[in-house]
């Protein structure tokens, strides 16, 4: 259901990835009608049923995370935020539009788990959703089912170098699903890790008695993240097709995207705000603590940051997705004492990327267009919704976040929304705070309160990726 007051936003800084105007923005039925200069005769013009005053404020399109895992089964747990929680802490951190990952479970159909997905969240969701589908068994059948899918709107597929014997695709397998992507205008993404090795390296590790968390991020090396990376570019390469690097957190995965986009090639990648933020020396937290950062990919040591911050300057990173799968550490975290490949993979982040990355403003590693370019407009072209989502323009949804870039706040497990029982920057102290959020016209945070509803959100069919011409 769309809004079916109207709204009037005055007296804000409009940002978007391609300006910054002093505008007032009106809103009816539940999309950008008009924007108009403060003061100006047509702002003066506007007429709505509410008022909302921006003054001081940032008025910014709401957030597009392309990466979420809600009630995502993994290591005989599933994760801890369904799309009901999940979806409403999204929209407290200002993010009003989620892709989330559906399971092709082995032997089974694409259908099967696409329905399994829609059947979840139906009705549940506080925002706006779509669906990635996840590849397990490449097979005839399921190349010819991607086909459908593409029709229907769900435009990208995953596949896996990593976890063998659960979701992982060899080569062959991850070629004719590129060839098909190729020919049918889908989007290929990739977890780029060599799993047959690192699962060698775990063996070791185990049987010498190196099973601490911190054990997790030195089997999963950098380098066998780099060269499936640079696999899976030359099978882009020999299929034809376009490749989308997921939750890329090292020096030298990004070297090879770089080097890929330096040829003109359809190569893209994202990363994750808890490689920019934190590193190993959580993994290595004391009291099985570094339990709580266990993800594939792992953390880096600090000195890869600064090459991923570098590389979201110059767009060889496009997006900054949060890969969203939290798990307890009661009870779930905890499953891997004493044997560390048995953490569940995950971490929580919906609810905080928009505010991290307006702290990377603050601190200067990235412009204000920037931020809203890589967690808002480029996560929208790059999965075909654009500019439906992810701009402030007549016509678009009206999801409108109203952010203060003055507030401070500290993160912490006493007052995040999410459905999991720790923070991962528990303790951070970071300047900027969403405010208001509305989607499609209608307010779900009002003034730091939750005034949205399970069920307001609505399933967006996508297009094809639109950064390909």
């Amino acid at each position: 259901m769309t809004s079916r007051e109207s709204t009037v936003i005055r007296n804000g800084l409009v940002v978007t990835a391609a300006d910054e105007l002093h505008a007032d923005v009106l809103i009816e039925g539940g999309r950008i009608a008009a924007l108009a200069a403060h003061h100006s005769a047509a702002a003066e013009a506007f007429t709505a049923d509410r008022t909302l005053d921006a003054t001081g404020k940032y008025v910014i399109p709401g957030g597009v995370d392309g990466h979420t895992h809600m009630d995502f089964p993994f290591g005989g747990t599933f994760s801890s935020d369904n799309f009901e929680t999940g979806t409403r802490a999204a929209a407290w951190g200002g993010t009003t539009t989620i892709i989330n990952f559906a399971v092709q479970t082995k032997g089974h159909a694409l259908r099967e788990g696409l329905d399994k997905e829609h059947a979840k969240a139906d009705g549940q969701c506080a925002i706006d959703y779509g669906f990635h589908m996840i590849l397990s068994d490449v097979n005839e059948r399921t190349l010819k089912e991607m086909d459908l899918l593409v029709e229907e709107g769900i435009s990208s597929f995953k596949l896996f170098m990593a976890y063998p014997g659960v979701y992982y695709s060899d080569d062959g397998q991850v070629l004719r699903a590129m060839q098909r992507t190729a020919a049918n205008g889908g989007l290929t993404m990739m977890h780029a890790e060599n799993g047959i090795a690192i699962d060698v390296l775990v063996e070791q590790a185990l049987a010498a008695g190196r099973s601490d968390p911190r054990h997790h991020g030195e089997v999963r090396k950098a380098l066998l993240e780099a060269e499936a990376t640079h696999r899976a570019i030359q099978l882009a390469r020999v299929a034809g097709s376009p490749l989308y690097v997921v939750h890329v957190s090292a020096e030298e995965a990004v070297q090879q995207l770089a080097t890929a986009r330096g040829m003109d090639l359809p190569v893209f990648g994202e990363t994750c705000p808890q490689y920019l933020y934190l590193s190993t020396d959580n993994l290595a937290e004391p009291d099985f603590g570094g339990a709580k950062y266990v993800c594939s990919t792992p953390l880096r040591p600090r000195e890869h940051q600064a090459a991923l911050w570098r590389a979201l300057r110059t767009d060889d990173l496009q997006v900054v997705s949060t890969d969203h799968c939290p798990f307890c550490f009661s009870g779930q975290k905890e499953l891997g004492r004493g044997d560390f490949s048995k953490i569940p993979n995950g971490m929580p982040g919906v609810e905080h990327r928009m505010d991290l990355l307006h702290q990377a403003v603050v601190d200067g590693h990235l412009t204000r267009r920037r931020w809203i370019d890589i967690a808002c407009a480029t996560p929208a072209r790059m999965f075909g919704i654009y500019p439906k989502k992810g701009t402030l323009a007549p016509g678009a949804d009206a999801d409108v976040v109203l952010y203060d870039p003055h507030a401070e706040q500290v993160l912490s497990a006493d007052t995040h929304h999410m459905n999991v029982d720790y923070s991962a920057y528990e303790g951070k102290r970071i300047t900027g705070r969403v405010e208001t959020v509305l989607s499609r016209g209608e307010i779900v945070i009002d003034r730091g309160a939750y005034a949205g509803r399970a069920g307001h959100g609505q399933y967006v069919p996508r297009g094809i990726c639109q950064l390909l011409n």
